[in-house]
C-alpha cells in the first residue's frame, strides 16, 4: 500500500495510547519523532523489556512497536509475551517489529513470535504510517493454536494453484464458450436460419 503524495487526508494518532520499545537512545528518539509527528500524544518509551512488561500490565495499549533488540531478541520475547501473558485488549493489539537487519531468520522470528509486520530501520515516517494503516485495514484473525498466539501468519495472496483458475473467471470462460457454441450451432442449422 503505498500514499500518494498529493492525497490531502488527514491520519491522527491523537486518541492513540502507542508503546514503545527500543533500548538505544537514538532509536527510541526516532520513535518519538515519528509517533508524536503522527499525532499521538499517550507514548510510553520502554528501554527494557521489564519496563514494557509493566507499562503493557498497568495501562491499555492501542499499537506496539517494538524493536527486535538484537543480537539477543529481547523484543521479540516480549512480543510472545505480550500475545500469552498480557490481559486483555492488549494481548491483541497491533505490533510493528522494528530491527536494522533483516535477514529471513528475523523476519520468521518476527512473525513467529505474533508481530503484525517488521520494519527494517532506518524507518521514514511515511512508510511507518502505510504500516500503521495497513494494519488498521488488514483484518486478519487472530489465531490461538498450539505455540503461537498472534494475527494469521498466512496473508500473501499467491493466487490459485497452478494450472486451477479462479472459479468466477472460470464460470466466464464457460459462458462464453455456451455461448459461441450456440451461436455457431444456430448458423449451422438450417431451421434456424428459415425462421429469422
Amino acid at each position: 500500500m503505498g500514499l500518494d503524495s498529493a492525497s490531502r487526508a488527514r491520519f491522527n494518532l491523537d486518541r492513540a495510547a502507542v508503546l514503545l520499545l527500543d533500548d538505544t537512545p537514538m532509536g527510541m528518539s526516532i520513535l518519538v519523532q515519528i509517533v508524536t509527528g503522527l499525532g499521538a500524544k499517550t507514548v510510553y518509551r520502554c528501554i527494557s523489556v521489564e519496563q514494557a512488561q509493566e507499562v503493557a500490565c498497568n495501562y491499555e495499549i492501542d499499537l506496539a512497536i517494538i524493536d527486535g533488540m538484537a543480537p539477543s531478541g529481547h523484543g521479540y520475547d516480549f512480543v510472545k509475551w505480550l500475545r500469552t501473558e498480557a490481559k486483555e485488549p492488549n494481548c491483541y493489539s497491533p505490533v510493528l517489529l522494528t530491527t536494522s537487519h533483516t535477514p529471513a531468520s528475523d523476519v520468521v522470528r518476527a512473525r513467529d513470535c505474533g508481530g503484525h509486520l517488521i520494519i527494517k530501520k532506518p524507518i521514514a515516517p511515511k512508510v511507518m504510517l502505510e504500516r500503521i494503516l495497513w494494519v488498521a485495514k488488514e483484518g486478519r484473525p487472530f489465531l490461538f493454536s498450539g505455540n503461537y498466539v498472534g494475527p494469521d501468519r498466512r496473508f500473501r495472496n499467491d493466487g490459485p494453484p497452478d494450472g486451477v483458475g479462479r472459479r468466477r473467471e472460470d464460470l466466464i470462460e464457460q459462458e462464453k464458450a455456451a455461448a459461441a457454441a450456440a451461436t455457431a450451432e444456430a448458423a449451422e442449422d438450417p431451421e434456424s436460419r428459415a425462421a429469422s
